[in-house]
């Protein structure tokens, strides 16, 4: 929902009625992910997509029918089999559509949700979108970070099942993915028969780049487009400013494991956070490696330099007291083999091994694979 809210918001603050789809479910090659969000305004402008243009058309109309009628509907698409012209999705795919009117009346706490997310506050979103009892389909939950339960809002129908969804979508909000959670009827977590969507907003995960060389300037180019939020770090005051790294979010002097160590205590180094070391100097980056490869909560961890470089910051990590499983985490050199030489081509490296490891991708050409393209989001880390 965050890439249509600027329109949403606006017509709902006008006291039109929208037609929101969203994507709530994908298997196989789904081309966009649970979140993504289309919306029909009142004068019947598409904004946004569910698939990449698959099946908008056929979203588009139903859209319509939803707000004239007032009946939310969850819809299946994918690809049929009996007919390739049909609506579906090219790509194999299939992904599950959630359709339904957003108006002042039936989303009051949407602009609490959207100061919430333009704060960068977490805050969930869980739907109803599936239930034996039809009254009960759209109920929504607002849902924040902290652990007091009064900080909620609304309800999906008890309060057995507002616990049960507080709880999983507080886990959600730690990960900072969106996802389609299974009750029975009433919040059992072990039944069938309810389906509730959690619509996870988080802030922008981190990129911490230690190291203000040249290189750093295009990785934080490259994490800025990507979504992440970049801080470049370094100890020296006449490299580490803001006109070399304009793309940067944030440029930070300090010693790098001083600076990690203080991100950590504040706990502003979630599981989504990703470290690229590339000072390619012992002093500075032996000690924030040491630090970073024992933080179980980070996505990434890479460092820059040459073979020999790496097998040199190995031993002398191997002194520090690492094990072999604190260092297993190490990618280093750093980047997939792309041949890159220019500093621009590197960072895409970087950024290629940092999706890879994201969605547990093998780095392979896709002409060289089989099976599935679109893979699912890797959470083991």
């Amino acid at each position: 929902m965050r890439e249509v809210l600027p329109d949403l918001l606006r017509w709902w603050r006008d006291g039109a009625s929208v037609g929101v789809s969203t994507v709530v479910a994908t298997w196989r090659s789904a081309p966009r992910q649970p979140g993504a969000s289309m919306l029909v305004g009142p004068d019947g402008e598409a904004v946004g997509s569910v698939s990449g243009g698959c099946v908008e058309g056929a979203v588009y109309e139903l859209a319509q029918e939803v707000v004239e009628s007032g009946t939310p509907a969850l819809q299946r698409y994918g690809v049929s089999d009996e007919d390739a012209y049909a609506v579906g999705l090219t790509c194999g795919g299939i992904l599950d559509v959630w359709v339904e009117t957003v108006s002042q009346e039936t989303f009051p706490e949407l602009g609490d949700v959207a100061a919430d997310i333009e704060a960068g506050r977490p805050v969930a979103v869980a739907t109803v979108v599936e239930h034996p009892d039809p009254a009960r389909l759209g109920r929504r939950l607002i849902v924040r970070a902290e652990e007091d339960l009064s900080d909620r809002s609304g309800s999906l129908g008890s309060l057995r099942l507002d616990d049960a969804v507080t709880d999983d979508a507080r886990g959600l909000l730690a990960s900072g993915h969106s996802e389609t959670l299974t009750y029975g009827p009433d919040g059992e977590r072990r039944g069938e028969g309810m389906r509730v969507f959690v619509d996870v907003h988080a802030p922008a995960p981190r990129m911490l780049v230690f190291g203000a060389i040249d290189f750093a300037a295009a990785v934080a180019r490259v994490g800025s487009f990507l979504g992440y939020h970049v801080t470049v770090c370094d100890a020296r005051p006449v490299f580490a400013t803001a006109s070399r790294f304009p793309e940067a979010d944030e440029v930070v002097v300090d010693w790098p494991h001083r600076y990690l160590q203080a991100e950590v205590d504040g706990g502003r180094v979630d599981r989504r956070t990703v470290i690229t070391v590339l000072t390619h100097d012992p002093k500075f980056d032996v000690p924030v490696l040491e630090q970073a490869l024992r933080l179980p909560q980070v996505a990434y961890v890479g460092a820059m330099g040459s073979r020999r470089t790496h097998d040199d910051r190995m031993a002398r990590l191997k002194e520090a007291g690492l094990t072999d499983d604190e260092l297993s985490r190490l990618s280093s050199p750093i980047g997939l083999d792309l041949g890159a030489r220019t500093p621009e081509e590197t960072a895409i490296s970087i950024a290629a091994e940092i999706i890879a490891g994201q969605w547990g991708g093998s780095g392979e050409p896709l002409g060289a694979t089989e099976g599935r393209i679109h893979h699912q989001r890797n959470l083991s880390g």
